[in-house]
Order: C-alpha cells, then sequence, then structure tokens
C-alpha cells in the first residue's frame, strides 16, 4: 500500500456513479454521469481522502458474472475523469462479480486497482451462484499488461448467502486469496452500511499478510473501535447525505470523518 498511499491507514471514498446505459433505471448520458462523477471526486480530493472507487451500485438488478460493452465503455469514461479531477490513487468494481471487465476498465483509463468479489470459492448472490475468477483474472491482468493494477478482494462478501464454503472460515478464505495472489483482503458486514464483526477482522490479520480493508458499515461513530486492527477503510454510505448510499456525497460528513482519521493516526 506505501506505493499507491502517504497515510499508514488510507481512507477510499466511493463514488456510486448513476445507472448506466442500457440498466433498467438508466435516465442520464455518459456525459452528465462522467459530470456528476467528477463533482464527487473534487469533493473528495478536498475534504482530504486518500482514494476514491466507482462502482455500478446504481445497475440494479445485476448480472451476474460479466457485463456488456456499454457499461465497459461508459465506466471507461468516467474512470478516466474521474482519476484525471481527483489526482489520487482511484480503483472500480463493477457489480456483479465482473471482474475481467473491471480490470479492462482500470488498464485503460489508468486506474490503481478493482475491487474483486467472487476471487476465490464460490458463493450465492441474489443474481444467483458467483464462482471463482481469480486464475482468468490473473491471466487476463498479464495478457493485457495490466499487472500494476492491484486486485483488492473480498472475503465472505457481503450480501451474499456463503452455506455451501460453511466449512472453510474466513480465516481460511483471507488465506487462501493471499496464496492466489491477491492484493488486498476486503472484510465487510452482512450487508452495504453494515459494520463487520470485530472477529472477523481480527481472524482474517491473523492468517494472511496483505492488508485487510473494511468494506462497510464504518463511520465516524464507530472508526476509532477499528482503527488499530485495519490497515485501511472503504466508506459509502457514511460520506453520503443522510447516511444513504444511494445520495449524494455530504462534505460535512467527509470533512468529520478525516478529521477523525487524522486524530487516531497521531494516537498511533
Amino acid at each position: 500500500m506505501a506505493t499507491l498511499f502517504s497515510r499508514s491507514k488510507p481512507v477510499i471514498g466511493v463514488i456510486h456513479v448513476g445507472a448506466l446505459p442500457g440498466t433498467p433505471r438508466s435516465s442520464q448520458s455518459v456525459s452528465e454521469l462522467v459530470i456528476s462523477a467528477r463533482a464527487e471526486a473534487k469533493i473528495y480530493r478536498e475534504c482530504g481522502v486518500d482514494g476514491v472507487i466507482i462502482e455500478n451500485m446504481h445497475d440494479v438488478p445485476y448480472l451476474r458474472g460479466e457485463v456488456g460493452p456499454e457499461v465497459v465503455a461508459a465506466m471507461t469514461a468516467i474512470g478516466t475523469e474521474v482519476k484525471r479531477e481527483c489526482g489520487l490513487p482511484t480503483g472500480i468494481q463493477i457489480l456483479a462479480g465482473a471482474n475481467i471487465e473491471a480490470m479492462a476498465v482500470a488498464h485503460a483509463a489508468g486506474l490503481d486497482f478493482i475491487r474483486a468479489e467472487g476471487y476465490a470459492y464460490a458463493h450465492v448472490a441474489d443474481e444467483g451462484l458467483i464462482q471463482a475468477s481469480a486464475a482468468n483474472l490473473l491471466r487476463y491482468r498479464r495478457m493485457i499488461g495490466a499487472t500494476c493494477v492491484q486486485v483488492w478482494t473480498d472475503v465472505k462478501k457481503k450480501h451474499s448467502a456463503h452455506a455451501i464454503t460453511a466449512d472453510v472460515s474466513l480465516g481460511v478464505t483471507a488465506e487462501t486469496v493471499e496464496f492466489m495472489g491477491s492484493d488486498c483482503v476486503i472484510v465487510t458486514g452482512n450487508v452495504t452500511g453494515e459494520a463487520p464483526k470485530a472477529a472477523d477482522v481480527q481472524e482474517a490479520r491473523s492468517h494472511c499478510q496483505l492488508p485487510v480493508f473494511l468494506g462497510s458499515g464504518i463511520s465516524e461513530d464507530n472508526i476509532s473501535e477499528f482503527y488499530e486492527e485495519a490497515d485501511g477503510f472503504i466508506i459509502g454510505s457514511a460520506f453520503k447525505v443522510d447516511g444513504l448510499w444511494s445520495n449524494t456525497i455530504d462534505p460535512v460528513r467527509v470533512t468529520r470523518f478525516m478529521n477523525r482519521a487524522d486524530k487516531l493516526q497521531t494516537l498511533q
């Protein structure tokens, strides 16, 4: 992480881009989506976050494991402009589990990392069965010359059932994704906006040497509970108006959170 961030425990702000062309809730042109995303990237930069990640969470219901060229094209345009606007390390996630497409966008747009679900082991999401993607993803990364793009991996991903891997613990999953070439482990709660269990964070750390980021439910109110154990934070809902992920970014919330993170860092 030191190659990307100056802060020892970086804070990544989420930009939930508007519904993309061809999706059921689409109502904006690509140029309009770019303008909105750039405005949010500017807010994040001015409020002092360490990085951003773009995500197509408004594209419900999500396709399973792949998306069309229209989504890839739109996310590339958005990612390019977000990176240009904020100048910060920038990542991308394309739902649901469209990790190959995310890697293609990251490479074309000059982004720094992707957030991958379904990297190791299978799970059942509301889209259906999500299969492991590590082998194809890393081969694709090598093939297109994108080896500088990091892969950050969810373990026991939120919004999913893990009964089929109930005999594989979260810690063992973290150990496996490290063995299979991931660059970072992401631990979440069960749903968006829900904090992870402290025991899950500790278990992930005890089973791998990768950075462990927290990917849901972290806010100004609870960051102190997790600050020592975590290596970084991906913040979506807590940075939005009224704490709702689908709302626009609230600069006051972002500033308060970053002030709290700065104070905690000085205590380390």
